[in-house]
């Protein structure tokens, strides 16, 4: 979703080139440019003030270190301050007390119905949770309360609802009453939204979170509504009081103003992302994260997150020695591309790489089957590297594949290029300093 942010970002890191100091009008010019691809993005004018003024205060007579460049000194101050600015560093959600009650609220559309059923899923999968339990106090909009239903099913958890009741208040207290009986430990209260903020809906917002007393009090903001989630978030952190946001719809087009001024404005931090439709298309939210994102570095944090669930350590080092000294081989390739299969879109897990996103792969599983296909027609010795793809192999693996000489000469290509970004990533003991301990566990 970052992706025209980024683009912005990286046309004004390329104009220090040429620099050889960090000097007033070069900073100015770049602060400039910044300020305006920020407020483009539709990131909030004060939190764009604010942050401009700390980046140029911090760039302007910075001593350069020898082996750093004008242009690399001013990416990482940027990327300090958005670090800083989304919350520096990673938030868990403490659920102390049984049974935890968290209560969900936002805006019409923000996603409250779904994220209650993944954020069932996630913490009975990551944090013990045995009998989590959705209760609907949605009454306002119609087929809600049989869309969470459905999707506790999906996710596996218990959903109390009370048919004919229109008093949210009513359903909390009913569910609070049956908790006990049931061996529920997790309650997740969804309620109701309107399309803008009314006294209304404050007012039935607070009257459930009286008679709930959560230990959370979760906003859902779809990044997709800009300047009006940013309005919204300021409003409910001020009457309702929340302890913490999720961002939905990160996956979208939107131009990504809400995630960079959230915690400006809501003083709380972000506790997940929702990047997808799925019940497992959830993740717990990192500044750094979205720091790289934002200024078009990739998304390593994540994509090694990704990674845990599939590789094991073992195989994970032994592929990492294999990236570091240019010995991964297309029959390595081949190994791998059952498990990128299974970590989802290879699309956006290329998303997530460092200037992976311009490869020859960005399209998708298509081009992973047409890669297969070719590699599954190379004898051993060309998987191995042990021989050149000379001309003539080339057109025989094209021929046996069923593919074209340009798609084989692609992969070749990608191959080449994937070795150079891989010696740039960073390594294992760098990641784990990253993520503030082991990647594996």
């Amino acid at each position: 979703m970052f992706s025209a942010l980024a683009e912005k970002f990286r046309s004004v890191f390329a104009k220090f080139g040429s620099a050889k100091a960090l000097t007033e009008n070069n900073v100015q010019e770049a602060i400039d440019e910044v300020r305006l691809a920020l407020l483009d993005a539709d990131v909030q004018y004060g939190v764009v003030k604010a942050f401009v003024r700390r980046v140029k205060e911090k760039a302007i007579g910075q001593k350069l270190i020898s082996a750093v460049s004008p242009g690399q000194l001013f990416v990482k101050i940027v990327h300090d301050e958005l670090v800083a600015l989304l919350g520096s560093e990673e938030k868990s959600l403490v659920l102390r007390e049984r049974p935890a009650k968290v209560l969900l609220c936002g805006l019409q559309g923000s996603g409250k119905t779904t994220y209650a059923a993944k954020l069932a899923h996630f913490l009975k999968a990551k944090s013990g949770f045995q009998r989590p339990c959705l209760v609907a106090c949605d009454l306002a909009r119609p087929a809600a309360v049989d869309q969470l239903h459905t999707l506790a099913q999906q996710a596996g958890v218990a959903c109390f609802r009370m048919e004919g009741e229109k008093n949210p208040v009513t359903v909390a207290q009913q569910a609070l009453e049956a908790a006990p009986a049931q061996m529920w430990d997790l309650l997740i209260f969804d309620t109701a939204g309107r399309l803008h903020v009314d006294s209304q809906l404050m007012e039935e917002l607070v009257a459930v979170k009286e008679t709930v007393k959560p230990h959370q009090v979760i906003l859902m903001l779809n990044a997709a509504t800009g300047q009006d989630a940013v309005r919204a978030a300021g409003t409910f952190a001020e009457q309702v009081g929340v302890t913490g946001s999720c961002l939905t719809m990160l996956d979208g087009s939107s131009r990504g103003g809400a995630a960079i001024s959230l915690v400006e404005v809501t003083k709380q931090p972000i506790l997940f992302e929702g990047h997808g439709e799925k019940l497992q298309d959830m993740r717990p939210f990192h500044p750094v994260s979205m720091a790289d994102r934002i200024l078009g570095m990739g998304d390593t944090i994540n994509l090694v997150r990704t990674a845990q669930e599939h590789f094991k350590e073992d195989e994970a080092r032994e592929l990492e020695r294999k990236l570091r000294r240019s010995e991964f081989t297309f029959t390595d390739f081949l190994g791998q591309i059952n498990t990128l299969k299974k970590m989802g879109s290879v699309k956006s897990l290329l998303t997530m790489l460092p200037g992976m996103p311009n490869l020859p792969l960005e399209n998708g599983d298509k081009d992973l089957k047409r890669a297969e296909a070719i590699i599954l027609s190379m004898t051993l010795e060309e998987r191995e590297e042990h021989v050149e793809l000379s001309m003539g192999r080339r057109k025989r693996v094209a021929k046996g594949s069923g593919t074209s000489l340009d798609e084989v000469n692609r992969l070749v290509k990608m191959m080449k290029q994937a070795k150079q970004f891989f010696k740039k990533m960073p390594s294992m003991k760098q990641l784990e300093k990253m993520m503030g301990g082991k990647v594996w566990r």
